[in-house]
C-alpha cells in the first residue's frame, strides 16, 4: 500500500453515497453528481467509479454539513433519497491503517468496510451476533465496520440492513480495492 506516508492537504474530504447505480436503480451519472458538489461550493471534485465515491475540497467551514446538502440536492433533482456518508481524508486514511484483518493475513479481495453515518453506542455493538453469518467476521471500530467474508459478500448475512437496524445508523459499504483507490485519490496518489 503506497498511502501510509502520503500527505493529505487540508480540507480534503470523501463522500460515499449509498444505493446509486446498483442493479439499474437510482441512476445518477457521475458528471452530474460532481456538478452537485461544485454547486454546493466544493472544489477539486473527483469521482471514482459509478457507485458514488467523491473526493472533494471544502473551505474552512468543513465538510460535515455537505452530507445533507448533497442528499437534499439529489432528492430535489433526481427524486432519490440517497444517504451520503462523509469522512475527512485523514479519517479515511486512518480507516485503511486500522483494518484488523490485514494484520491477520486475510486475503484483501475478501475485505470490505462499512462506513457508518453515526457512532454506534457500545451496548448496541455488544449486542451484535458474531455468529450471524458463519465463516464471516466483522469488527466494529468507531464509525467503521470491517468485514472479512471468505465466501463472498453476496452470500454474507452481514448486510447494511442488519447493521443499520441493530446500530440505529446508516451505512454504506466499499470493497477493499475501492477503499484503497479512494484513499489514493484523497492523498493525491491516484
Amino acid at each position: 500500500m503506497t498511502t501510509k506516508n502520503s500527505s493529505i492537504a487540508t480540507g480534503v474530504n470523501v463522500a460515499l453515497l449509498r444505493g446509486i447505480n446498483v442493479g439499474g436503480k437510482n441512476r445518477l451519472p457521475m458528471k452530474e453528481l460532481a456538478a452537485l458538489f461544485v454547486d454546493a461550493g466544493c472544489e477539486d471534485v473527483r469521482t471514482y467509479i459509478q457507485s458514488g465515491n467523491v473526493v472533494f475540497r471544502v473551505g474552512p467551514t468543513g465538510g460535515e454539513e455537505i452530507s445533507s446538502v448533497i442528499s437534499t440536492s439529489i432528492l430535489s433533482r433526481f427524486g432519490y433519497r440517497i444517504p451520503v456518508v462523509t469522512r475527512t481524508a485523514r479519517e479515511f486514511q486512518e480507516t485503511v491503517r486500522a483494518n484488523p484483518f490485514l494484520d491477520a493475513g486475510a486475503e484483501t479481495d475478501k475485505l470490505h468496510v462499512m462506513f457508518l453515518a453515526e457512532l454506534p453506542d457500545s451496548a448496541s455493538v455488544e449486542a451484535l451476533d458474531p455468529e450471524r453469518s458463519p465463516g464471516d467476521e466483522f469488527a466494529v471500530m468507531g464509525r467503521e465496520i470491517y468485514l472479512h467474508c471468505p465466501n463472498g459478500v453476496a452470500r454474507s448475512k452481514l448486510t447494511n440492513s442488519y447493521f443499520d437496524s441493530r446500530l440505529s445508523t446508516t451505512s454504506t459499504s466499499r470493497n477493499w480495492r475501492t477503499t484503497l483507490k479512494i484513499l489514493d485519490l484523497a492523498t493525491g496518489a491516484g
